[in-house]
């Protein structure tokens, strides 16, 4: 009889006495536990659990190969050797790993090796824990991350994060290039640095103010503001501040924004209206000298003055074009670093949360927190891609492509994937009069419908009922969207489709302002018509109207 052989019936005789550690140990756990010899490469004993996990018909299956078949890329077996040494040394050996069922299936395992004594014979045992899931939500998680840092990177305004006590803990590329610092030349330094010093001591004592009062708001209103570059240069610059706070800390958001052009073209607009000034009075002047003597000259000189009149106004109009696109940008600022701000902190309070349930019954907590993870990830994907969609938009990116759409199927396809996410006793339904095939986009017409489709989900109770309705009128296309929920004011209908709008009665509901935009421009492209219908507390219905040929 071998050695292998003497173990395995020793063991086998313990593994049926129900009061054994060793029964305990195979028959309850969940997971794939399996006993080899060292140096044998071939399991001595695998329990239920653990050869199920991999296909097998039976434990004889799995005794039956070697370790290595049980890897997506079988190691060596001088890898092998080294992973049992490591335990062997350290008492136990962990690694994450992709693994293979008996079918090709392949999952990912994490593998742990533990070395024991036992009637004098070194034996170790090997766990398996499928963690798949758990590895596609890291995964997902991580590439989240990444799109939300080259946001971060690459967003053409300087972006300093500061902690609770004034220090420089993350500043973007843009930031570099305003200040002419090398990031890790500020880090751990106070914000101060990049403040002149005739200045740096009175921002201090503001500073402190701002973070026991924190709140989202432009910094020096009325106030011409100025920072310091490492060569010690001073340059204008307007600034908007935004917060957020973790366990750890409480931070701020400076978004600073090099003005110096601006500076510039105002200095010089004032210069020359200063100058338009000095003329106009000039010509009056002499408007009035020489009136009496030559009226025919006086009738030049006033068209002169009417020339230069036009210009001062066309300046006019020129500069209150630019603050009215600074104001839209400082709007956009503020709101994406709010809609960022809470899923954000959602997703970092549930990441920390998970790792504090390490234990097999804490699964329902740990489900609990992943969903949360994936529904602000969700939250986030639909801003950026609210961001992008308004981006290719403006401009001109998109344009759309005229094939046969068949109406029903994508209305009902829509009505399928909305089903996922709409509240639990809300009801969605359908209702067409003879409509079939239409020459459009088919793409467009589904986010047109998928956003309205939102809006009334999100905007609608739990037992509310949502009606869609598709019909032919003549050489028009007619799609409606009607929900029961909050409705909407006279006022706040006025604009709707403005670019970051949001009506009263929803500002506690989360939302960029951006859907109704990009479903207005949508329909354009489309050389359609959308008509909106709401009371408040009432519910509201969109209409849309498509030209049937596509040349309309």
């Amino acid at each position: 009889m071998t050695q292998s052989n003497f173990i395995y019936k020793v063991i086998s005789k313990e593994l049926h006495q129900k009061d054994s550690l060793l029964y305990l140990l195979l028959n309850k756990s969940p997971h794939f536990i399996g006993i080899t010899e060292p140096p044998a490469p071939k399991f001595i004993m695998v329990n239920e659990a653990g050869w199920k996990m991999f296909e097998m018909e039976s434990e004889q299956e799995i005794l039956s190969i070697t370790t290595p078949d049980l890897f997506r890329n079988p190691p060596s077996d001088e890898v092998i050797n080294e992973w049992r040494q490591q335990a062997k040394g350290k008492g136990s050996f962990e690694q994450v790993i992709e693994m293979k069922t008996r079918s090709g299936k392949i999952f990912w395992g994490f593998q742990r090796i533990d070395g024991f004594n036992y009637k004098d014979h070194y034996l170790q045992l090997i766990s398996v824990v499928d963690i798949s899931d758990m590895k596609k939500i890291e995964d997902n998680a991580s590439r989240e991350k990444e799109k939300f840092e080259t946001l971060f990177e690459n967003s053409t305004i300087g972006i300093v994060v500061v902690n609770r006590q004034g220090e420089i803990v993350l500043m973007n590329n843009f930031a570099e290039i305003q200040f002419g610092y090398n990031k890790n030349e500020l880090i751990g330094n106070k914000i101060e640095k990049l403040i002149p010093l005739e200045f740096a001591s009175r921002h201090t004592a503001h500073r402190e103010k701002f973070v026991n009062e924190m709140q989202n708001r432009p910094m020096g209103i009325g106030m011409d503001l100025f920072a310091a570059r490492k060569d010690g240069t001073k340059f204008p610059v307007e600034i908007s501040l935004s917060h957020y706070t973790t366990d750890q800390n409480a931070f701020v958001v400076a978004f600073v924004n090099d003005i110096s052009v601006r500076k510039k073209n105002e200095e010089s607009i004032l210069r020359q209206q200063q100058i338009l000034q000095k003329y106009s009075d000039e010509v009056r002047s002499l408007n009035q000298d020489l009136e009496k003597r030559v009226e025919e000259r006086t009738l030049e000189l006033k068209s002169t003055l009417d020339e230069l009149e036009q210009s001062q106004k066309e300046l006019s109009e020129s500069l209150e074009k630019e603050k009215e696109l600074s104001d839209l940008k400082s709007r956009f600022v503020s709101m994406a670093s709010h809609e960022f701000r809470t899923p954000l902190s959602t997703i970092l309070s549930s990441a920390s949360l998970i790792e504090k349930y390490p234990e097999t019954d804490q699964q329902e907590k740990r489900v609990r927190h992943i969903h949360r993870i994936k529904d602000n990830v969700k939250n986030l994907n639909d801003i950026l891609e609210d961001f992008l969609s308004l981006g290719k938009l403006e401009e001109g990116l998109i344009k759309p492509k005229h094939d046969p759409v068949n109406i029903p199927e994508l209305i009902d396809g829509v009505i399928h994937d909305m089903n996922e996410v709409k509240k639990e006793r809300q009801k969605i339904t359908f209702t067409t009069d003879s409509v079939g095939e239409l020459m459009s986009d088919k793409h467009l017409l589904k986010n047109i419908l998928i956003n309205l489709l939102s809006n009334a989900i999100k905007f609608s109770k739990e037992n509310d009922a949502i009606e869609i309705a598709a019909r032919m009128e003549g050489d028009l296309f007619i799609l409606s969207i009607k929900d029961h929920g909050i409705g909407m004011s006279n006022e706040d209908q006025q604009h709707l489709f403005d670019r970051f709008f949001r009506g009263k009665n929803a500002i506690n509901i989360k939302g960029t302002g951006l859907g109704l935009h990009i479903v207005s421009k949508y329909v354009q492209l489309l050389s359609g018509k959308i008509n909106c219908h709401s009371e408040l507390n009432r519910g509201t219905e969109f209409i849309i109207s498509l030209p049937i040929n596509s040349n309309q």
